[in-house]
């Protein structure tokens, strides 16, 4: 256990060494000592609230007798507050909190929000997280802005009022470039009809063909956003689940329906199947594959993406001879040369597609920007894997043709190329074909037109301003070329170039995936764990986002 509240007296103790007996503490180490240096007792209340958010521990344990014992020594500690008191201090510091991010975002002209629905314990709730880039520093910043609870059926008109609620609460509604959510049909349905200046979904192309498809009245959608007046920013679909799909849907399919893999799938999966549950559920059998192999086998888990593929991984790095002298104990089925060789070539085609759903994941180095580099690189590597196939040889094929399909409007979508090339690691970097280089060049100038400030002349001096016109293209194609010709990669190069760092502040706002919600959820569910199920669900969702956002933190 962290006692992370006794760091408010680790600054005034220093190293000691001990000159008693031969197993005396090294002097490379620290030990409290409560005789020297005081706290305020404010350092103190918010080192006790930072141990117990942080750590997730229960609220009354600042009654706990060995606790309060504990705290007592700090000097400095000149009372203790119970239960109750306690939660007033935490409620204070949650409205700190939410001014400080109001405040920040004050400061903002461009952030994104992800958003999705978790459900714990006969309760659902919905998950909102921000994320920009720090205009100053250049670095990507993030918060959680609510895990709100939500009842009743999780209809689009639900999903969009809470939403539209949750970024007018915090004065963003206007200033948030997209929201990025998952293939689910009512977020989908949501965006599509609480959005009157843009009704058509550029995300057409890119659906899941096992999604119920739902026809929208344009009529109705004007009526309904007018009305109600809702009006959402701008929907992205999650690169990472999208990419999922492809993995789990779209493969899966195309070895079903292929004559030379499908009976190979089928039987090499049963196997590796069976040998999952009986090692998952059998003390017995994961001990016999322990005595084999040093590793132990993963299963997979619907919910985590990349874990087929992880599992199958491990199974085929098994030599062997291993492999069936575990299947022979365990009285199953030992796979076949032939499957353990269809495995091996499966998981060296779908490799590159990993690595390609990890980067995707990312939240600190990771922009929308880096979502078509990724996808071209993707491809690319993928149709590389195909002249070392011998049975799945038409494999990569049909992924890079579900990318394509998936991911149509965004391979063409003049945001997301904007967003690449304003990323000084990728620039142009990414392209083979000349052809394209020269055409995203073009959309870049063009688009820098757009965020040069216009001049203070009066109407007909702008209107005969022949020779402004050309200084002011010239000037803006000297800073693109300039920007284009820098080696340096690291995103500090931008203070060099202020139309391009505009640029890039606006389409690199948004992140690929909707990973950082399902984050926050991942934390909630430690927060509201079975023994801490009556936790109401306004202090559920003070104690996570504070968790979340690292407010105790120095």
């Amino acid at each position: 256990m962290r006692w992370a509240f006794l760091e408010v007296v680790t600054s005034a103790t220093k190293p000691l060494t001990s000159s008693v007996g031969t197993n005396a503490l090294q002097s490379n180490q620290q030990r409290l000592d409560f005789n020297r240096g005081t706290a305020s007792q404010d350092k103190v209340d918010k080192a006790i609230a930072r141990y117990v958010v942080e750590d997730m521990q229960a609220i009354s344990t600042v009654e706990s007798p060995a606790f309060r014992r504990l705290v007592s020594l700090i000097p400095g500690a000149t009372r203790q507050m119970g239960r109750k008191t306690f939660s007033k201090y935490l409620e204070g510091e949650y409205t700190k909190m939410e001014s400080e991010l109001k405040k920040t975002f004050e400061g903002l002209n461009y952030i994104s929000t992800t958003a999705d629905i978790w459900s714990a314990h006969n309760r659902s709730f919905m998950g909102i997280t921000s994320h920009w880039i720090n205009p100053t520093t250049l670095q990507r910043q993030k918060a959680a802005l609510a895990c709100k609870r939500i009842k009743g059926r999780h209809t689009y008109d639900v999903v969009a009022s809470e939403i539209d609620h949750i970024h007018s609460l915090y004065g963003v509604s206007t200033k948030v470039t997209s929201t990025i959510t998952d293939n689910g049909s009512n977020f989908v349905k949501a965006f599509a009809m609480y959005q009157p200046e843009s009704l058509s979904d550029d995300d057409d192309d890119d659906h899941d063909d096992d999604e119920e498809v739902t026809f929208t009245d344009v009529a109705d959608a004007l009526n309904s956003a007018a009305e109600e007046g809702i009006v959402l920013p701008p929907h992205q679909r999650c690169a990472s689940h999208t990419l999922n799909l492809i993995s789990c849907n779209d493969i899966d399919k195309w070895l079903v329906s292929n004559p030379g893999t499908k009976a190979l799938y089928r039987s090499s999966t049963a196997k590796c199947t069976a040998l999952w549950n009986k090692t998952s559920k059998s003390t017995l059998a994961a001990e016999v594959v322990s005595e084999v192999v040093t590793k132990k086998l993963l299963v997979p888990c619907t919910t985590r993406w990349n874990s087929f593929y992880d599992a199958v991984a491990r199974i085929v790095e098994i030599p062997m001879t291993d492999l069936s002298a575990i299947s022979d104990r365990l009285q199953l089925k030992s796979i076949s040369d032939r499957e353990l060789h269809f495995l091996k070539e499966y998981c060296a085609t779908m490799k590159p597609l990993t690595v390609a759903l990890d980067i995707l994941q990312g939240e600190d180095n990771c922009y929308f920007g880096t979502l078509l580099p990724t996808l071209e690189t993707l491809m690319s590597k993928t149709l590389e894997v195909k002249d070392s196939l011998t049975v799945a040889t038409g494999l990569p094929k049909a992924i890079v043709q579900a990318i394509k399909r998936r991911f149509a409007s965004v391979l063409e979508s003049s945001d997301a190329m904007l967003a690449a090339v304003t990323l000084p690691k990728f620039k142009l970097r990414w392209l083979r074909d000349q052809r394209k280089k020269e055409m995203i060049k073009g959309i870049l100038v063009a688009e820098c037109h757009k965020f040069v400030p216009g001049s203070s002349k009066d109407k007909e001096q702008d209107f005969f301003s022949f020779e402004d016109d050309d200084e002011h293209f010239a000037s803006v194609e000297t800073e693109v070329m300039s920007y284009l010709k820098t080696a340096e990669t690291g995103m500090e190069i931008l203070q060099q170039f202020p139309t391009i760092k505009e640029i890039c502040l606006k389409k690199n706002a948004a992140i690929p995936s909707s990973a950082p919600v399902e984050r926050l959820f991942s934390l909630g569910g430690l927060v509201l764990s079975p023994k801490r199920n009556r936790l109401s669900d306004q202090r559920f969702e003070k104690l996570l986002l504070m968790r979340y956002n690292h407010w105790f933190e120095d």
